[in-house]
């Protein structure tokens, strides 16, 4: 939730997430023209010490339209590559070659395009070729030092590209500082039935990257208040080796954001976890037991008292067969284990429906016997940034109720209710917009089809209601926590 999403955000640079190859396009080379030529330059968003955010963008100063691009750079030995988005990226550990996916790889002539990545350790770039040809982009650009994204992000990225293999995006990006340590009370749950979608009272709640809630600045009662709504999807909870984390920066063994949950619960509302995200290491892929995988979940469970939990499957996960059907197997335990607890699944989305990924990861559950709650689609980055995102999102939500229909042969009314939309609000990483007029929409349409949850990615870009980096602002002109309180009018 994007993928950064969803979504998101997410985790301490010492988390590096090896994400697999995208969709490439052919590369084509390109003989620069007399009116100039292709170039690379690279930029670094923010650097925060033991790592930084970065991206590369391509202007195409030809004179005809480029088809395929492939950058090659290297990095010094004192730097990691972690996540990465917007492209398919593959090489040894000193030099990486990032080719376009199958929506970027045309740029017209005079246009540009982006795709960046994090890295953990120091040091720029030392070599930078753009389709067989030095990068004459200019010298690195460096913004002022900021907080890390908790490992490297929709949405949160949250927030992330919805091709079926592609990488997470960079707005779904989370930071970690210290907070304190409260203990978690617990509130009633409602069971649902496998195929019957969602029946519990948590119908919005907006994606909350819990790294911009370390350092105390803001609550999650000053973010409900401010938007108008009672509940919240945590993001994110990774693996530090098989033991779950808070962006591998706080173990939630120790309560950490506890007292804050009961606070949400005593005005009424209620969370949901939310594991996995853009980036960092997923946790089903970093335990390789079933029983492991299931003690992590439940640790979770009980220091929280959770009601619901969410996994956020992107990027090279939703693709990781082994990793799928071990988290399958063991939310099937969880669940056996703590009756009433409700799963859902936030998952790549296309305007057509889910990606053969995300679909298999839906299959793998109901396999499995997974009572699931709810599929929650990412209605973001689509790369097509010429069309209408809200149109886009209803679309994806159609196209999803139809999937849900045939895994679970279920009715129309009851496929709908088993679909959560969680859109990147404002600008997206694709150049696309989700604006107020499409939240109103959305709206619209989700409580004319008694859907089953409403979100968004992410509640700090609502409230900034600022231009600048993706992962903090909308990048459009809104009042604070304008799009959050359109979302709170869906009543399911």
């Amino acid at each position: 939730m994007q993928r950064s999403r969803l979504r998101l955000a997410i985790y301490s640079s010492a988390a590096v997430l090896a994400v697999g190859g995208g969709i490439g396009a052919a590369v084509a080379a390109t003989t620069p023209s007399s009116t100039g030529t292709l170039t690379a330059a690279f930029v670094k968003d923010s650097d925060w010490g033991t790592g930084y955010q970065a991206h590369y963008t391509i202007t195409n100063g030809t004179g005809a339209a480029v088809n395929g691009w492939e950058v090659t750079f290297g990095l010094p030995g004192t730097a990691k590559l972690g996540s990465f988005w917007d492209t398919s990226l593959t090489g040894a550990s000193s030099t990486k070659t990032a080719k376009n996916t199958a929506w970027n790889g045309t740029i017209a002539s005079g246009s540009t395009v982006s795709f960046g990545f994090i890295v953990s350790g120091s040091g720029d770039p030392t070599s930078c070729e753009i389709n067989g040809v030095s990068c004459t982009g200019g010298a690195p650009v460096t913004t002022a030092p900021t907080s890390p994204p908790a490992s490297p992000a929709s949405p949160s990225s949250p927030a992330a590209t919805k091709t079926a293999t592609a990488s997470p995006s960079a707005s779904r990006t989370a930071t970690a500082s210290p907070t304190k340590t409260a203990t978690a009370t617990a509130s009633p749950t409602a069971t649902s039935t496998s195929g019957s979608g969602s029946t519990s009272g948590v119908l919005v709640a907006p994606y909350v990257d819990m790294g911009l809630l370390s350092n105390g600045a803001t609550t999650l009662s000053s973010l409900a208040a401010g938007g108008n709504v009672k509940s919240f999807s945590l993001a994110f909870v990774t693996g530090s080796g098989c033991k779950a984390s808070w962006f591998n920066a706080f173990d939630p063994r120790q309560k950490q954001f506890g007292d804050q949950i009961a606070a949400v619960r005593a005005a009424g509302g209620d969370v949901k976890v939310s594991f996995g995200g853009a980036t960092g290491v997923e946790l089903a892929q970093a335990c390789t037991s079933v029983s492991a995988l299931q003690a992590e979940y439940q640790a979770v469970v009980d220091a929280y008292d959770l009601n619901y939990i969410d996994l956020d499957i992107e990027g090279a996960a939703v693709a990781d067969t082994a990793s799928v059907t071990r988290r399958s197997t063991a939310l099937a335990a969880l669940q056996k284990a703590n009756p009433g607890l409700k799963i859902s699944l936030t998952l790549p989305v296309l305007p057509e429906g889910l990606t053969a990924d995300g679909l298999n990861v839906v299959k793998s559950a109901k396999a499995a016997g997974v009572d699931l709650d709810l599929v929650n689609i990412m209605a973001m980055d689509y790369g097509r940034s010429a069309q209408d995102y809200g149109d886009l999102a209803i679309q994806a939500v159609k196209s999803t109720k139809d999937q849900i229909r045939t895994v679970y042969g279920n009715s129309d009314a009851a496929a709908f209710k088993m679909v959560g939309v969680t859109p990147m609000i404002g600008k997206n990483d694709d150049n696309g917009t989700f604006t107020q007029s499409d939240a109103r929409d959305l709206v619209a349409f989700a409580n004319a089809n008694h859907i089953g949850f409403v979100s968004l990615w992410e509640m700090h870009r609502d409230k900034n209601a600022c231009t600048g980096a993706l992962f903090q602002c909308t990048n459009v002109s809104q009042t604070a926590f304008e799009f959050s309180r359109i979302l709170s009018g869906f009543t399911g």
